[in-house]
């Protein structure tokens, strides 16, 4: 689970087994759900590079961009090492992903940058929770990939400094916040429990720890919570 302070205390790392056909498939879930979303990342982000303002923000969108293939790389691997081909292990999740991007879609810079730190903020957040269920060398991998890499502070200096220049920017991109979050939690949701296997991996099974319903709507609150941080760092309200 994700603390107060933003570290992940998983649990014991016993009652994981990759020959178990059922942690294994949560395990290609886990790994597939989150190599879209970094593909996708890549996508947006190279797109919001083209409506950057100025070259120097156009250069830091596009090393951000560059990053999130690289994490794409490693997940597609470690995909390849369990013999699962990525594409395979994407494609369940390529609807939900999709419709998010498509129902989120931001009409210029800032609200993409928004959507960048809060809106793909909550699924990482999301990843995150699920990977203290599984063993070490997998959880590894997925803090791995979702380190910022320097995005947070890029886009709250970004952010801060076109409220400053125009206030009335401020109440718009907030309305924007709240409507990422909304969409954001109802993605999370949606791969949660329409996943049989992450459905399980969560539940539990015996033998291997996890979550109960009451954690599950801890892990809702905390995702919640963690979105509130993010807003107030950006200076808008949450």
């Amino acid at each position: 689970m994700i603390t107060p302070d933003g570290a992940l205390t998983p649990p014991e790392p016993t009652g994981f087994d990759l020959a178990d056909p059922e942690f294994r498939a949560a395990v290609v879930d886990l790994l597939g759900g989150l190599a879209y979303g970094e593909l996708r990342a890549f996508s947006q982000l190279a797109a919001d590079a083209e409506l950057a303002p100025s070259l120097a923000q156009r250069s830091e969108l596009a090393f951000l961009a560059e990053q999130e293939i690289g994490h794409y790389r490693l997940l597609a691997d470690r995909l390849r090492s369990l013999g699962v081909e990525p594409e395979q292990a994407m494609q369940p999740f390529v609807a939900a992903i999709d419709a998010f991007h498509e129902r989120t879609r931001p009409t210029g810079w800032l609200e993409g940058l928004v959507k960048a730190y809060v809106g793909e903020g909550i699924a990482q957040d999301f990843y995150r929770e699920v990977a203290a269920y599984v063993d070490p060398d997998t959880r590894d991998l997925v803090i791995r990939v979702l380190d910022d890499s320097g995005r947070a502070d890029f886009v709250v200096t970004a952010v801060r400094d076109a409220m400053a220049a125009d206030p009335r920017v401020a109440g718009r991109l907030a309305l924007w916040g709240r409507r990422l979050v909304g969409e954001a939690l109802s993605q999370a949701q949606h791969v949660a429990v329409e996943r049989d296997a992450l459905t399980a991996l969560l539940i539990g099974v015996p033998g291997r720890p996890a979550a109960d319903l009451a954690e599950l709507g801890r892990m809702f609150v905390r995702l919640t919570d963690e979105h509130t941080r993010r807003m107030e760092r950006l200076g808008l309200t949450p």
